[in-house]
């Protein structure tokens, strides 16, 4: 009987501890969606109340509100329907994707996944509920102008980065361990 308990015990624990890794990577999601729709709505309402989107807060950030029909940093902007609802498609799989990447990642990766997870379905849902993204941050070196870009995209890319940069010190490690 105490052989079963402890069992059970040890079966409790692990599930225990699968639910609290997975609310930790739901929650990370959640935050970055949150902050980068907060932002982007608060942009929005005040254009919309009629401020114009264009403040110069030094001498290489604008903020500058700009619909984004393409990909990250204006990419691939479309303007024929079908296009643009088959690229949403794609980014709709590649998030199912991640999602299942994220299910089954720990440790590092399961953070990096997160924080892309989280950007991408911020842009996401700005392409399906106003068809088009809301770019706002302008960097510039005198006249030229980097991509406009958002929250979300920052997110996105400092994932990306992270989840190469973890890949490429894994296999270092790897190759050190031989």
């Amino acid at each position: 009987m105490s052989k079963m308990l402890e069992n059970f015990s040890k079966a409790m624990s692990k599930m225990w501890h699968y639910q609290l890794n997975f609310m930790k990577k739901i929650i990370i999601i959640l935050l970055i969606f949150s902050f980068d729709r907060a932002i982007k709505s608060y942009l929005i309402n005040l254009q919309a109340n009629g401020t114009d989107i264009d403040f110069f807060v030094n001498s290489f950030l604008n903020f500058y509100l700009v619909w984004n029909t393409g990909i990250g940093f204006g990419l691939a902007s479309l303007e024929t329907n079908i296009y643009y609802h088959l690229l949403t498609l794609l980014i709709l799989f590649v998030n199912m994707g991640l999602i299942y990447h994220l299910i089954k990642s720990q440790g590092i990766y399961a953070y990096l996944l997160g924080i892309t997870i989280g950007g991408s379905l911020g842009n996401l849902f700005d392409r399906i509920y106003y068809y088009a993204v809301p770019d706002f941050i302008d960097f510039h070196l005198g006249s030229y102008h980097w991509f406009v870009f958002n929250i979300a995209d920052i997110f996105i890319t400092l994932g990306i980065i992270g989840l190469i940069f973890a890949e490429i010190t894994k296999k270092e490690t790897s190759k050190k361990n031989v």
